[in-house]
């Protein structure tokens, strides 16, 4: 077994590494490139792998409820705001990343398309399938993030805030027991924490 939680660029040798023992792998790297999705993919024919943007308990509950509310408030303007220390190398961060798409997913929008990275100038009223998109980073945060639901007259803000690594090495471990003895495949943190197929 092997936890990653490196950069990008070392994805291909780990990963490499793995195959060749048989070894599987648990991965939280985040700012993945279209051809590190490829090579987890091609990985998972021979062993078992695990991604997750964010092995926090507390995120992946935070996944869920996001789901949760934009299916009931689904008319709302969203907006994801995170906020992680002045070190962090990608933007947005993965679980950012990851909040977007179970929105988007929910809610049968293009992440893509529909999403506004920050705003600044004339930018025209908001449309009403766009989702906003707020990077902070400053001192030493560890990790913070917001999806907010905004209707007309009330307003739900759903906000998990990580205060050390712990979580997210907790929860790798926790992972890598569950994919233990696994055969060869995709797995998610889902699977782990709420037994998702």
């Amino acid at each position: 077994m092997l936890i990653d939680f490196s950069l990008p660029p070392a994805l291909e040798k780990v990963l490499a590494s793995c195959v060749n023992r048989g070894c599987a792998f648990v991965s939280g790297t985040t700012g993945f490139a279209p051809e590190h999705w490829d090579a987890l993919e091609e990985a998972a024919k021979v062993i078992p792998v695990l991604h997750a943007p964010n092995f926090s308990t507390g995120v992946n509950v935070l996944c869920r409820l996001a789901a949760q509310a934009a299916k009931v408030m689904d008319d709302s303007d969203i907006e994801i705001v995170e906020m992680h220390h002045n070190q962090k190398k990608d933007s947005p961060s993965g679980t950012a990343d990851r909040l977007l798409q179970v929105v988007c997913e929910t809610l049968e929008r293009d992440a893509e398309a529909d999403t506004r990275h920050g705003r600044r100038g004339d930018v025209g009223a908001r449309t009403k399938r766009e989702i906003g998109m707020h990077a902070l980073r400053g001192g030493d945060v560890v990790g913070d993030h917001t999806v907010i639901f905004a209707a007309q007259g009330e307003r739900i803000e759903l906000t998990h805030k990580a205060s050390n690594r712990d979580t997210f090495a907790k929860g790798a471990v926790r992972a890598a027991r569950w994919l233990a003895g696994k055969p060869a495949g995709r797995y998610t943190i889902d699977q782990v924490l709420f037994g998702a197929e």
